[in-house]
């Protein structure tokens, strides 16, 4: 069978589907990816055909403020932020998919939540869908009348209906990595058509310092993100997380300087990059900024996350992470130094935190595995 996958060209946004584009291949389907050039290595390597396009985030904010490409995403206009992710990139996917579509023939193309202009495609060319999310299912609660109104008008003028209640979805069967503890309420209670699917954490290979497999105190992680990462926020952090005495490395990601930080206290480690999925099952505290894969991997690996949200759906997820007692956030001017001191001592000795953490780890170790999931497309097409 031939499996068409496209995402935004963005890491929260790709990487929740590889697990299961690579499960598709090892199950032999023929698999072809498209998205930024940016995950060139992550796909070929895995034997998936890499088809580079995709409108960039930056551009379609751009074209979304009238062109003014300085503002940046978490300070833009609500009204902009739904006109770029529901009506500029929706417009351009569907458009530079239209020809790939056209050659490849896919029997099923699978577009994740945020990319509805994906599913438009397939939609235009008669062939079926499924979505799959990145982590919670999004609600467009502050610019819902925008969000509806572009998208309708973007279906409107490609000749295709999408039901108004499940616009960004666009009506298909919704593969659900979020487990059912901590989704949406009022989708679990609304959903007929979700497949559960196990939140893998994917990461590109790479080498974990020794230290990080032999040690012996607890050992703290810190990251922002590949998208919102600030060096004032982090060196923040650093400082809060060094005084409590632990080891804590720290991955700065693509918006830090690593050289922006300063001199380092003894016990931390900063590194441009690591290997987050593979990091993850030897730490004991997950400091973060809340972006869906790193909050979806941590529930899968069991401890207590403190949780200093940015922008984008980090608010939420940071709101339910502290509602379901699976750790706790700091917001806005109480991300000081001695809070994070004070929240991470309590998280790594809080045994009620600790236990909710290794639960909802045990949830996600029963949800369907994406080769269970791989082995089901068929059925779909």
């Amino acid at each position: 069978m031939r499996i068409l996958f496209s995402s935004l060209g963005l890491h929260g946004h790709t990487y929740p589907l590889l697990p299961l584009a690579i499960a598709a291949r090892e199950l032999g389907h023929d698999v072809t990816y498209f998205t930024g050039a940016a995950f060139a290595n992550a796909l070929t390597s895995h034997g998936i055909e890499h088809i580079v396009g995709g409108m960039d985030l930056r551009e379609a904010f751009a074209i979304a403020n009238g062109g003014d490409a300085e503002v940046k995403p978490q300070d833009a206009d609500p009204d902009r932020i739904a006109a770029a992710f529901t009506s500029v990139l929706p417009r351009s996917f569907a458009a530079d998919l239209a020809p790939v579509i056209a050659e490849h023939k896919p029997d099923l193309v699978v577009h994740e939540l945020g990319n509805p202009g994906a599913g438009l495609a397939a939609k235009v060319a008669g062939v079926p869908g499924l979505c799959h999310s990145f982590g919670r299912m999004w609600q467009a609660d502050e610019f819902a009348a925008s969000t509806r109104g572009h998208l309708l008008a973007v279906a409107a003028d490609l000749g295709v209906e999408i039901p108004e209640d499940d616009l960004m979805g666009l009506g298909n069967p919704y593969i659900d990595i979020c487990p059912p503890s901590v989704q949406q309420p009022e989708f679990l209670a609304s959903a007929t058509k979700r497949i559960p699917l196990r939140p893998v954490p994917f990461a590109e290979p790479g080498e974990l310092p020794p230290w990080v497999l032999e040690h012996r105190e607890p050992l703290v992680y810190l990251t922002l993100g590949t998208a919102f990462g600030e060096a004032g926020v982090l060196r923040t952090a650093i400082d809060g997380l060094a005084a409590v005495g632990t080891k804590v490395l720290v991955a700065a990601g693509p918006t830090v300087d690593v050289n922006a930080l300063g001199e380092l206290p003894d016990n931390v480690v900063v590194l441009p990059w690591v290997p987050q999925a593979d990091l993850l099952p030897h730490v004991d505290l997950v400091v973060h900024h809340g972006g869906s894969g790193t909050t979806m991997g941590t529930f899968g690996a069991g401890v207590p996350q403190l949780i200093l949200p940015q922008g984008a759906d980090q608010f939420a997820n940071a709101a339910v992470v502290t509602e379901a007692g699976l750790g706790d956030q700091l917001l806005g001017a109480d991300v000081t130094a001695e809070a994070i001191t004070a929240k991470a001592r309590h998280l790594l000795a809080d045994e009620a935190v600790l236990g909710a953490a290794r639960a909802i780890a045990d949830e996600v170790a029963a949800m369907p595995s994406p080769r269970d999931v791989a082995a089901t497309l068929p059925d779909y097409v």
